[in-house]
C-alpha cells in the first residue's frame, strides 16, 4: 500500500469512529433539571418520593383515620369550603365499605384563611413539627386494616399526620394511604408512613384532585376493589 492508499485508509476510519460518537450522543437520553413550583393547597407542590413495595391487600376490620381542614381552599378559585375535601372523599369511602372512623382534630385548629394555613405549615415543616391532637388517640388493636386520609401540603401530609402515626403500634396491619391535592398525588407519603407506621404491610393508596372530589365515586370504588376492600 503506498503512500496516498494509507492517507485514504486513515481517513476512512475517522470519519467512521465520528459517525459512531455521532449515532451514541444521539442514542442517549438528554440529562434535565427542574424546580418544584409552589401550588396550592397550603402549598402543594409536584412531584412524589419512594417508598416501600405495596403489595399488601386490605383485611379484616378497618379504621378510617383522616385529618381535613375547611375554610378558604382553592376550588375553581377560592372558595370557603364548609366541609375540607379531605373529608368529602372519607365519607365516600366510609359509605362503601365497612368500618370505624377516627377524624384527627388538632388542639390549635388551623385558621380559616388559606394564606395563614399557608404560613403555619411552611413553620410546622421546617421546624418537623409534631402539632397536638385533642382527644384520645385510637386503639389500633382491633383493626387489621388502617386507611389514612389528608390532604397534601407542600408535597406532604400536614404534619399532625406524623403526631398520630408516630405514636400508634402498627405492627401487622396493613396502611392504605388517601389524599387530596393540588397536583402532588399521594406526595411523600409512602416514603413518611413507611418511616413512622413502624411494623406495618402497605397497600397502594389513591389521591384524588380536591376539585374532582365530589365527582370520583367511580376512581374511589375502582380503588377500594383493588386493594380488597370490596368486591371479590
Amino acid at each position: 500500500m503506498n503512500e496516498q492508499d494509507r492517507m485514504t485508509a486513515r481517513r476512512r476510519t475517522i470519519l467512521r469512529a465520528a459517525l459512531l460518537t455521532g449515532v451514541t450522543a444521539m442514542a442517549a437520553p438528554p440529562l434535565t433539571s427542574c424546580s418544584a413550583a409552589n401550588d396550592q393547597p397550603a402549598p402543594d407542590r409536584p412531584k412524589t418520593s419512594a417508598g416501600p413495595a405495596t403489595s399488601g391487600r386490605a383485611r379484616g376490620k378497618v379504621l378510617l383515620a383522616f385529618f381535613s381542614r375547611p375554610g378558604e381552599n382553592y376550588y375553581g378559585g377560592r372558595t370557603d369550603l364548609k366541609v375540607g375535601n379531605t373529608e368529602v372523599m372519607a365519607r365516600k369511602i366510609r359509605d362503601l365499605i365497612s368500618c370505624d372512623v377516627y377524624k384527627i382534630a388538632p388542639t390549635d385548629p388551623y385558621p380559616d384563611g388559606y394564606d395563614a394555613t399557608v404560613k403555619r405549615n411552611v413553620r410546622e415543616q421546617e421546624a418537623d413539627a409534631r402539632p397536638a391532637i385533642r382527644g384520645s388517640l385510637p386503639d389500633l388493636d382491633p383493626y387489621d386494616t388502617v386507611l389514612l386520609g389528608s390532604p397534601i401540603w407542600n408535597v406532604r401530609a400536614p404534619m399532625i399526620m406524623t403526631t398520630l402515626t408516630e405514636q400508634l403500634d402498627f405492627s401487622g396491619k396493613t396502611v392504605i394511604p388517601f389524599t387530596t391535592h393540588a397536583m402532588s398525588g399521594l406526595g411523600t407519603t409512602a416514603r413518611d408512613y413507611a418511616a413512622s407506621c413502624r411494623g406495618a404491610n402497605f397497600a397502594d393508596g389513591l389521591a384524588v384532585q380536591g376539585e374532582e372530589v365530589a365527582q370520583a365515586d367511580s376512581a374511589i370504588k375502582d380503588w377500594l376493589e383493588r386493594v380488597g376492600l370490596t368486591g371479590s
